[in-house]
């Protein structure tokens, strides 16, 4: 049965236990030896930008975005996004992507950076990076560098590291 509605909002503290058996199940333990896993670590994601899908009282999906900069521009990094097996393939991922990006862009971010499958992430605007102009401290697959502009400004370039301005 598709959910004709899903009921979006902000993650807080008591789903944190829900959305981490949620990625264990999508990435495995190995996803704590991924690059983007690695340049999150330590850094708290945004509470104003992490979000959680509902089906009815289910916790079905969560994305989270965690500041970074590349070279000198603060911008978010996006992931991961999640959605329960249960609940795949019936648009609640895109209505997560849509609506974190939405906000980032209400809150005067200009950028989402991301590292996966560029044909999902097409759909909602995303663009590979040009090789070489963003880095990652870290190996990844230059075709699954994501960037979402959210304003008219330029490309940042630069490498890319955890949390805001120091």
């Amino acid at each position: 049965m598709k959910p004709s509605n899903w009921f979006v909002r902000l993650e807080n503290a008591a789903d944190a236990a829900v959305v981490e058996v949620m990625q264990a199940e999508a990435f495995g333990p190995g996803r704590f030896a991924r690059t983007a896993f690695k340049v999150r670590e330590g850094v708290a994601h945004c509470s104003n930008l992490s979000l959680v899908g509902l089906s009815g009282e289910k916790i079905a999906g969560s994305v989270r975005l965690t500041p970074v900069m590349i070279g000198e521009t603060q911008a978010q990094l996006l992931g991961p996004l999640t959605v329960d097996p249960a609940f795949k393939n019936r648009g609640l991922g895109k209505l997560l992507l849509q609506t974190v990006s939405d906000m980032a862009r209400s809150q005067g971010e200009t950028a989402i950076l991301l590292v996966g499958d560029a044909p999902y992430y097409a759909s909602s605007g995303y663009k590979p990076v040009p090789f070489g102009r963003i880095r990652l401290p870290g190996p990844v697959d230059p075709g699954r560098l994501l960037i979402l502009q959210l304003d008219d400004s330029d490309m940042p370039s630069g490498m890319v590291r955890a949390g805001g301005r120091s």
